[in-house]
């Protein structure tokens, strides 16, 4: 277990902020892609988290320990944002805001994640017990709600990177805040992108602030010829998924393609699509996900995964080979050089999906072992791209800008052109507060 003291070891100062300031200070997330945690105060003393997550890499990272709040605001329910959440309240009774589709989704995340800890021997700083006391502490929130904390009042907007994900508009005596999260202004299989609010102060992540995505409409394309590629000679297309997005996004392409393909679907994903078609207020084509749901053959059981293997397509859960199904899939398949293998999202270092696509290897219950298939990467990601985060922070206004979520050799890029842009930009590192 990662043990945190609460009110001992947080990094966050107990020095009250000058007079009209606002401070920030992140505990995790600040130079890093994921691990995100970031305390906001002004000198009224009032006093908010938004996220507080880990890095599920191998071994995990964790941030800083958070201080005693009493209000912490969720913009999705992606572990390097959520999955802190029960030692919050274990530690300090904080009361959890979240859209109803995470507010769903909790329970199951959490549980998998305390399963995937007590498996692979990682270290994780709540139990069971403070899960279950978690969800009590869930309060679900429709968008574009004004709600109270304090001083501030806050509401939040559709933020484009999944199903239910959102950005936050907050109100204090002194300025306006927006918090993007994870965010994408490009419309994905799922969902709507996210549209720019005005605001004084500008929170954004930068994970891709130094390149461009490919036109997602060509390399959309570029993922299915491939898979029809693999499938006329003969083989089965592994496709290593996130379960909460990324799987019904790649559902949904194939369904689309129109083609007869015998498409498989395995892992968590399955039960996040049903939370997903429950508030088809935050979806972008309900019926459109629904059909493709049930089109695909839903693997339930030992003999379900069996029959897979002679698929054309097994979409699968984890995305990052770090365990599910996906590594028993692979064990199987690896031998059969018409098979192959297609990625299709982030793959963070010291992932099982890096080391495959630097080595050609992979760990597979514990053996180093030579995967002598073909590895393909798709560009399919729910993050702005460099231009869309340029536009999107200029179309704001805010006078100053926050880079955070980002490698620090990747946010320099964007900050250059946003200060020819004359904005001020801030690159914080974690474990450091700063004042506006």
């Amino acid at each position: 277990m990662v043990l945190y003291t609460p009110g001992q070891m947080t990094s966050y100062p107990s020095s009250p902020v000058e007079n009209g300031g606002l401070r920030f200070h992140f505990l995790g997330g600040g130079d890093e892609v994921g691990n995100v945690g970031c305390v906001l105060e002004d000198s009224a003393g009032t006093l908010l988290l938004i996220d507080y997550g880990f890095l599920p890499s191998n071994p995990p990272r964790y941030p800083d320990e958070a201080p005693s709040v009493t209000d912490a605001l969720f913009t999705h329910a992606h572990l390097d944002h959520f999955g802190m959440a029960p030692w919050l309240v274990a530690a300090h009774r904080t009361n959890l805001h979240v859209t109803p589709v995470v507010a769903d989704l909790a329970e199951m995340l959490w549980r998998d994640s305390y399963k995937v800890s007590s498996i692979e021997g990682d270290p994780l700083p709540w139990d069971k017990r403070d899960l279950e006391e978690a969800l009590g502490h869930l309060q679900s929130h429709p968008t574009g709600v004004w709600n109270d904390i304090g001083g501030w009042r806050w509401r939040s907007h559709i933020a484009g990177h999944v199903v239910g994900a959102v950005m936050y508009e907050i109100e204090t005596p002194d300025r306006k805040i927006l918090w993007t999260g994870d965010f994408d202004t490009r419309d994905s299989p799922t969902t709507q992108g996210a549209k720019p609010v005005q605001a004084d102060v500008l929170f954004m992540e930068a994970t891709y602030g130094d390149s461009d995505h490919p036109e997602r409409a060509a390399e959309e394309q570029r993922f299915i010829d491939r898979v029809v590629e693999v499938v006329e000679r003969g083989g089965t297309a592994l496709v290593p998924v996130f379960a909460n997005g990324r799987s019904q996004d790649v559902l949904m392409l194939l369904w689309k393609s129109k083609l007869k393909l015998n498409v498989h679907f395995d892992g968590m994903g399955q039960r996040v699509t049903k939370t997903f078609l429950a508030h088809p207020e935050f979806v972008n084509d309900v019926k459109g996900l629904k059909e493709a749901f049930h089109w695909s053959k839903r693997v339930s059981s030992k003999s379900d995964r069996k029959k897979a293997l002679s698929a054309d397509v097994i979409v699968t859960t984890s995305g990052m080979l770090d365990g599910g199904p996906s590594l028993w899939y692979l064990n199987r398949l690896r031998n059969d050089q018409r098979n192959a293998i297609l990625l299709t999202g982030y793959q963070a270092e010291g992932s099982g999906g890096r080391l495959l696509t630097e080595t050609g290897r992979l760990q597979i219950f514990g053996k180093l072992t030579d995967i002598p298939l073909e590895v393909d990467r798709f560009a399919l990601s729910n993050h702005a791209g460099q231009k869309q985060l340029l536009e999107f922070a200029l179309a704001t206004h805010a006078k100053d800008v926050i880079l955070f979520h980002s490698d620090p050799d990747v946010r320099p890029t964007l900050a250059d052109l946003l200060e020819k842009e004359g904005v001020q930009v801030h690159m914080p590192h974690n474990h450091e507060s700063y004042t506006i």
